[in-house]
């Protein structure tokens, strides 16, 4: 059962603060995931690692580096002259915000250049982000546009006795 009344909301600080950890974590995510795949893959397996693999390896880099920006840039807090804190940025934390899309990208990069260390088909699971956002395109944006019901069409007769109405008026 839902708690009764009005939701809670987050203080500036608040946010400012879970914003930090969240950022932190994503980036120990990320360093962890490049570091272990750079050492397992270059150093047992190096035989295996060709060019496409090195490909693999600074797209995902790219990636990561990419959606870092965008969630700090997010998550920018602006602060007074004094140094208080003024806004405390975007909350990463919120559910089904554009940070939560940019999360989910990170992570699925972190589980398939993970895999990737074991077979380089695990890298085949990376469509699943284009797959994805076109879902999300298709479900948000192009199918209600598609399958709209048509606007009614009014016979003649009403649509005469529309304009007679609006030529009484004047």
């Amino acid at each position: 059962m839902p708690p009764k009344g009005k939701p809670k909301t987050k203080g500036q600080k608040q946010i400012y603060l879970e914003n930090n950890e969240t950022l932190k974590f994503y980036s120990s995510v990320m360093g962890i995931t490049s570091g272990l795949h750079i050492v397992f893959r270059l150093l047992w397996f190096y035989e295996s690692f060709l060019w496409y693999n090195w490909v693999l390896l600074i797209l995902s880099v790219v990636t990561y580096f990419g959606c870092y920006k965008l969630l700090s840039s997010m998550a920018k807090a602006t602060f007074s002259e004094t140094g208080t804190l003024v806004d405390g940025g975007i909350d990463l934390n919120m559910e089904s915000g554009m940070a939560e899309h940019i999360k989910d990208i990170i992570l699925l990069t972190a589980i398939v250049q993970f895999l990737g260390i074991f077979s380089d088909y695990f890298w085949l699971l990376w469509l699943l982000g284009p797959i994805r956002a076109f879902y999300l395109v298709w479900v948000n944006f192009l199918s209600p546009w598609f399958f709209a019901p048509p606007p009614p069409e009014d016979d003649e007769k009403k649509m005469r006795k529309k304009e007679r109405k609006v030529y009484k008026r004047y």
